[in-house]
């Protein structure tokens, strides 16, 4: 179908708080689309967010009206859209969801995205599946409905992954796709084209949430599983992470091993330049990039930690024993404060 109105005065706000939100903004600028708002995750709420960017900058320099929120359903923020009155309405990297209220007011649509083949892995943790899974992925931009990600598609624009990426170039893959498939589309848009595409539901799959304690480790696992955790857990998000002495050891970078060792999984079995050697379930792991935080935010020196022989992570029977161990050496000091009482 045709847009009856002119494209070019179509009313767009966008809301969003990550790159991805960032690079659409900025695409619609190029484009010349006519985007009266602009609302931004408050900078106090980005602690819980990976890879937050803020857009107060980009709207204060094109003369854009932005708005501040912490809850994107609040009164005030529906509010404000409702002054801007938009014909479209575009959703990107906004981990909230958008209720009905607000999804009501824009006269032609809303507008979302995903980074996957949809209908093919919608739902939770994009970016971090698709690094572990190394599946292609696609910058998707569908119209909102009801479910989760199954919306019509509007354009649809690929892009691989390789077994080398981490979570910050499979992040920059997804906005060079976004940047090809806007450069594509909106053009089409503002001829008045307008072809949203159904969703095949008998092809639908669904991602699951994932939470920075799913960063964990376990080193029984292959060395092959274990580097695609470290590269799917790695900034922007919290890192995948193991223990030492009581001591957390996150992992930022990793890489295969060629050595020929024999050992226990999780046991550090070389140090070189600061690298460590570890073994795994199968195979081995060059820890590359590291870190490591104290309970009680002391600094630690890696070197009264780190050592060759060391294991890494916690062992529930052994760990068992020494809480034991230390329970019968309290009672037996708290046994002899009573005797002299």
């Amino acid at each position: 179908m045709t847009l009856t109105k002119d494209s070019s005065k179509l009313k767009i706000v966008l809301a969003g708080s990550v790159g991805s939100s960032k690079v659409t903004l900025q695409m619609l600028l190029k484009h010349k689309m006519n985007v009266v708002g602009v609302l931004g995750l408050s900078e106090k709420e980005s602690k819980f967010v990976s890879g937050y960017t803020s857009l107060k900058e980009i709207a204060k320099t094109f003369s854009i009206q932005y708005y501040d929120f912490k809850k994107i359903n609040d009164s005030n923020v529906i509010e404000k859209v409702r002054t801007w009155q938009p014909d479209l309405f575009f959703v990107v990297g906004l981990s909230q969801l958008v209720c009905e209220k607000l999804l009501d007011i824009a006269t032609i649509g809303n507008i979302g995205f995903h980074p996957t083949k949809l209908p093919n892995s919608r739902g939770r943790a994009p970016l971090a599946w698709l690094t572990y899974r190394k599946e292609a992925g696609a910058a998707t931009f569908f119209l909102i409905n009801n479910e989760v990600d199954s919306g019509p598609i509007l354009i649809q624009e690929p892009f691989s992954i390789s077994e080398q990426d981490y979570a910050s170039d499979v992040s920059i893959k997804i906005e060079k796709a976004i940047t090809r498939a806007l450069n594509n589309w909106l053009p089409k848009l503002l001829k008045g084209e307008w072809y949203p595409i159904n969703q095949d539901e008998t092809k639908s799959s669904y991602y699951g949430i994932r939470k920075p304690s799913d960063g964990l480790i376990n080193w029984n696992k292959s060395a092959e599983d274990t580097l695609r955790l470290i590269q799917a857990a790695s900034k922007p998000h919290p890192g995948a992470y193991t223990f030492i002495k009581d001591n957390k050891l996150i992992i930022w970078r990793a890489k295969s091993a060629s050595e020929n060792y024999m050992g226990i999984p999780s046991r550090i079995q070389k140090i070189e330049n600061d690298h460590l050697l570890v073994q795994t379930g199968k195979g081995l792991l060059w820890l590359t990039d590291w870190e490591i935080t104290s309970p009680n935010n002391n600094n630690i020196l890696a070197k009264n930690v780190v050592r060759v022989g060391a294991k890494l992570g916690y062992y529930p029977e052994c760990e068992i024993y020494r809480l034991l161990k230390r329970i019968n050496d309290l009672e037996k000091k708290l046994n002899k404060l009573e005797k002299k009482k």
